[in-house]
């Protein structure tokens, strides 16, 4: 059975250790903070984990999260797309389960989109606005 070009595409795309995901990281470590990743045992399995704060972090793709914030998040195929807009609606819909999941046990979620990422100077204000309100949270 051969796999179609779509498929094949599809089958690279990461889950872990993308390249959003490993620029927030090196921005927390240079904020001199320390924190575990892809905890199994937390409902979404969080790519950034800061246990000091119950804080878990989500790195999402624009695209398969569906962000707001940019043009990729409305972007949809233009082949099969019953398919589509069913698997990024599912994807949308298990982000919010998992975030009750996390907030029901004590945790405090977050996500930084993919186009924050991109930017030092909207990654540094996205990463203050999610330290400042585990601060506020944990006082």
């Amino acid at each position: 059975m051969e796999r179609s070009v779509k498929s094949a595409q599809m089958a690279r795309v990461r889950t872990q250790n993308t390249a959003p995901e490993m620029t927030v990281r090196r921005a927390l470590f240079g904020l001199g903070l320390r924190f575990r990743l892809h905890r199994r045992d937390l409902p979404g399995r969080p790519d950034i984990v800061l246990p000091r704060f119950k804080a878990a972090i989500f790195v999402h793709g624009c695209y398969w999260h569906g962000c707001t914030m940019c043009d990729r998040g409305v972007r949809r195929p233009k082949t099969n797309t019953a398919f589509w807009s069913a698997k990024l609606e599912e994807n949308r819909r298990r982000d919010q389960r998992n975030q009750a999941d996390l907030r029901a046990l004590g945790w405090h979620p977050a996500v930084i989109w993919e186009c924050e990422a991109r930017t030092p100077g909207t990654l540094r204000t996205a990463l203050d606005r999610i330290l400042s309100g585990v601060a506020d949270a944990g006082k």
